[in-house]
């Protein structure tokens, strides 16, 4: 048998001449939507700039983080165990020559403050009987953060049905952390450590 030959059935003039200006509002709708977005982008990158701030140090030979003291960087380390536990700090580190301590605060309802205080000593004389005391307090502040969360109960083919009530979580989020400075904050530190010391020395003496 002779197989029959395929017709081939072109689309009239009319129905070609229309899917030319059918597709000229989609290309333009595309190139406007094209445009729109990369003068978006382009708008996010103009204004987009990086906050600088200036340099917060200013090195000097004032002695508000270090002190001397007449006894040996094992002995300045105790007294500054000693002072710490004194002032309800708990005891993080402790090591012949370092000691860390923290506590915590909550001066509002909705706000935490954390006191990390970090003791150094080492040794300022070649016979190891004057040592030099090194601390740093940072202090680092947390917010309360609440999220609401909507309740939501499955229902067979229905599928999840969210219900008129809904529960809320807490969280602390750490917004800030600073280095003390203070002159006053050292200082009294300083001198709680010296009440230790001699009180160690005395017993030293007496014993």
């Amino acid at each position: 048998m002779t197989p029959k030959p395929q017709t081939h059935c072109p689309l009239p003039p009319a129905a070609t001449a229309a899917s030319a200006p059918a597709r000229a509002p989609l290309r333009a709708l595309a190139l406007a939507v094209a445009g729109g977005a990369s003068a978006l982008l382009l708008a996010g990158c103009v204004g987009t700039t990086v906050k600088t701030f200036e340099v917060q140090e200013n090195f000097g030979s004032v002695a508000t983080y270090s002190r001397l003291f007449d006894a040996t960087p094992q002995q300045t380390c105790e007294a500054s165990r000693r002072a710490l536990l004194s002032q309800g700090y708990v005891i993080s580190t402790q090591q012949a020559e370092l000691i860390e301590g923290k506590k915590s605060f909550q001066p509002e309802a909705e706000s935490h403050l954390q006191m990390v205080v970090r003791v150094v000593c080492v040794p300022e004389a070649n016979d190891g009987k004057v040592s030099l005391g090194f601390v740093t307090a940072l202090q680092d502040t947390y917010a309360l953060r609440k999220t609401n969360n909507s309740a939501s109960v499955g229902v067979g083919a229905i599928g999840s049905v969210s219900l008129p009530f809904s529960s809320s979580s807490e969280s602390l989020v750490k917004v800030g952390s600073e280095t003390i400075s203070k002159d006053t904050f050292y200082e009294s530190f300083f001198d709680l450590v010296k009440r230790y010391l001699i009180i160690d020395q005395a017993q030293t003496s007496g014993g």
